[in-house]
Parts: structure tokens; C-alpha cells; sequence
């Protein structure tokens, strides 16, 4: 069984400007994704897909292959989803087969090496995606709200339910940039993530930290001494 990492990293962040190759913590953000894809032997090859060559030279002196990415493909508006099915086009125009597709976006830096074995592990045969989450620190059914007609708050999911705890809500996830496990033939003949049957991982909320902002950037860096640390603590998994 070939597993193939993809990491999708284009040039036009507006969040945050050159994220993917913004230094953090002395290295470029999308090396972490690299990095740890290189240290699971289960993975066979890791590609990097962009239309940005300050970020494909990057991505090859860090040991990735390049998927040169259309520029139509690379827009702000462009859905991602799109990329994917190009990076799995383009490699079966090159004779490339392979049994799994995982995704390793450069947003969580903070991740480790058992959080995407796990995700690996997770993807069965009634499996579509499987995807990382964390516990969510707020409730539609509890402390989320929205605006009446007349402009005043009201629970978010709260018109058939009224909860006066919060440990009795439905316990809500926030879906992670850790990982994404899938078939490549599940993406070509898909059009979104939610077509299939998901399966979720739980990772910790400090390893599953995604930088959108300038101040999701920051935090971190903050986070990322304790973090890595903590990681090198652990056993060593394969």
C-alpha cells in the first residue's frame, strides 16, 4: 500500500502575507509539515503542491517534490478541494498510483508524529476522510449566540433544546488542519470533504493550533518551544 503526503501551499496568503515560508521559531512554516511527513516510514513521497517558486525552492531544498500548480488554481476564492484533485490528476499523467492521500497542511506546525499516525491508522475500508478535531471551547447549544429579528442574542441551537449546562450539550468538535486522510479515487469522483463518511481524531488543543492570522502566528511561536518539547518527550512511534 503506497501512501503519497501532499502539503497545498500557494503564494497569495492574505492573512498573513508569505506564510508558508514565514520563519517560525528559525525555520520556514511549510518545513514542519515536510520534516514530519519525512519522519513516517509508512509514507512513500512527499509532494508540494504551488504555483509560487520561492515557495517550491523551499520546498525542495527541505527534500519535497514539486506539483507545479496552475495560477487558476491558486485564487482566494479558489476551492482547495480543486488542488487536491489536480495533484492527484497530475500524478497519474505521470504514471504515479498510489492507495492513500494525506494532506499536511502548513498551518499546524504544532502537530506531532503520533497525531498523524493516528489519522493514518483511523482510515478504514468505511472510511472516506478522516480528519483532525479538537474538543470545542464553545457551544451552538449552550454559549453560542446569533441575533433575533429585533436584534437581540438567542442561543444558536437553542430553539427545540434549552440546556442550563454546559456538560449536557452534544459534545462539539472544531475540525483541525493536523490532517486529511482520504483515496485519491474518493477525491476525483467528490466534490467536497462532505460528501463522504468522516471520521474524526481527537488531538490535543495545543498540538492543534491553525495559523490563519498574524496573531494565530504569534501564539504559535509562543507555543512551539513547549510543544516541540513535549513531543521529543514521547515514545517514538512507527
Amino acid at each position: 500500500m503506497r501512501i503519497f503526503a501532499f502539503i497545498f501551499a500557494r503564494g497569495g496568503s492574505k492573512g498573513v502575507p508569505g506564510k508558508n515560508i514565514k520563519k517560525i521559531s528559525g525555520k520556514p512554516l511549510i518545513a514542519y509539515s515536510i520534516e514530519i511527513a519525512q519522519e513516517i516510514e509508512s509514507i512513500d513521497k512527499i509532494f508540494v503542491s504551488t504555483e509560487d517558486d520561492n515557495i517550491a525552492n523551499v520546498a525542495t531544498e527541505h527534500g519535497a517534490d514539486i506539483i507545479p500548480r496552475p495560477h487558476s488554481l491558486a485564487k482566494d476564492n479558489t476551492p482547495e478541494w480543486l488542488a487536491w484533485q489536480h495533484a492527484i490528476q497530475w500524478l497519474e499523467e505521470k504514471g504515479e498510483s498510489f492507495d492513500i492521500f494525506i494532506s499536511l497542511p502548513t498551518t499546524s506546525p504544532l502537530r506531532n508524529k503520533k497525531d498523524i499516525i493516528q489519522c493514518l491508522k483511523s482510515f478504514d475500508k468505511k472510511t472516506d476522510v478522516v480528519v483532525g478535531v479538537t474538543e470545542a471551547a464553545r457551544s451552538p447549544y449552550f454559549n453560542m449566540v446569533r441575533k433575533d429579528y429585533n436584534g437581540f442574542l438567542k442561543v444558536l441551537m437553542g430553539d427545540d433544546n434549552t440546556y442550563t449546562r454546559r456538560q449536557e450539550t452534544p459534545a462539539i468538535f472544531d475540525m483541525t488542519t493536523v490532517a486529511y486522510v482520504s483515496r485519491p479515487e474518493f477525491i476525483t469522483n467528490s466534490t467536497g470533504i462532505f460528501e463522504g463518511k468522516i471520521k474524526g481524531v481527537e488531538i490535543p488543543a495545543e498540538r492543534g493550533w491553525d495559523i490563519d492570522t498574524e496573531l494565530d502566528f504569534e501564539i504559535a511561536e509562543f507555543l512551539m518551544d513547549k510543544v516541540l518539547k513535549l513531543n521529543k518527550d514521547e515514545v517514538n512511534v512507527k
